[in-house]
Order: structure tokens, then C-alpha cells, then sequence
């Protein structure tokens, strides 16, 4: 099993996208971190920071299932912070720009999608060649599990390096 990890964030609540791509990294072999838990606690927010911090690979999708706002302010700052502070690690983000229809708060709906393109129009603006913007579900697994390969190799290099 590699020692690279790939970071679940993004959307949670009821969603289920993470269904799919643990299913794929388990038959890869890939490791990852699933925030999601049945009984979460505040105590688990400390793994979750240092997931955030230090795995190798980071998904952040804002999907159309909520208004985002949590998960929009994290790709907003935490997720720029972290960029600049190791360029090592790479971010694949995505931010669907509809929302599904039973999120019917008109403020709210106008809120999230005035965030979402803001958000999203700032990512593109930053120019960082460890972070990429995907359109769907779909090509973040790909992306994701490509930067793995690559990680893994770049990983298997470190110990010839003595400045890392």
C-alpha cells in the first residue's frame, strides 16, 4: 500500500460522492482519509486538520447538494494558505456552479452561487501549478488518481534529496 494519501474533503453531509472513489482507490491500493464518520466529534476536527495539512493529495468539490458555505470558505482560505505554505502537495478542486432544486432559499441559493463563481474566478486568477480545476466528479477520479502515480514516484525520489 503506498504511503501517499489522498485527502475526501468537500462536501458532506448526505452526499455519497466518496462511494465511488474509495470503491476505486481500495482496488488500487491507494490510501486515503474519509472525514465522513457516523458519530462525529469535535475531538475528530484535529485529524481532519492534520489530514488537511500534510496529505499528499487534497479533493475539494463543492457540489451542487448544499449551498457550500462551509466548504466554500475552506477552498476560499484554508486551502490557499495551505497551497502557499507546500507547493509539494497538490489540490484538485471542483465547484459545480448549479444548484440542485430542492435547495430552495432564494437568499441562500443567490448567496452560494455568487460565492461559488467568486470562489471559483479567484482559484483561476492565482495561477498555482499545484492546483486543478475539474468540471466534474468524473475527472476529479482521474485527476486524482494520475497525481497519485506521480506522487508515489516523486515520493520514492525524496531519500536522494537532501534538502527535503
Amino acid at each position: 500500500m503506498s504511503t501517499v494519501t489522498i485527502g475526501l474533503f468537500g462536501t458532506c453531509g448526505g452526499s455519497v460522492w466518496r462511494d465511488t472513489f474509495m470503491k476505486r482507490y481500495e482496488q488500487e491500493g491507494i490510501a486515503f482519509f474519509n472525514p465522513v464518520v457516523e458519530d462525529w466529534d469535535p475531538s475528530m476536527a484535529e485529524v481532519e486538520a492534520e489530514h488537511l495539512a500534510n496529505d499528499e493529495i487534497i479533493l475539494f468539490p463543492v457540489t451542487k447538494e448544499s449551498y457550500g458555505s462551509g466548504s466554500l470558505a475552506e477552498v476560499g482560505f484554508s486551502i490557499l494558505q495551505a497551497i502557499r505554505l507546500d507547493d509539494r502537495r497538490d489540490f484538485v478542486i471542483l465547484i459545480d456552479m448549479d444548484l440542485d432544486e430542492s435547495l430552495d432559499d432564494p437568499i441562500a441559493r443567490k448567496d452560494s452561487i455568487r460565492a461559488r463563481a467568486l470562489v471559483k474566478q479567484h482559484l483561476k486568477k492565482q495561477r498555482l501549478k499545484n492546483v486543478y480545476l475539474v468540471e466534474s466528479l468524473e475527472e476529479m477520479l482521474e485527476v486524482s488518481v494520475q497525481l497519485h502515480e506521480a506522487a508515489s514516484i516523486h515520493s520514492g525520489l525524496r531519500r536522494f534529496n537532501p534538502h527535503r
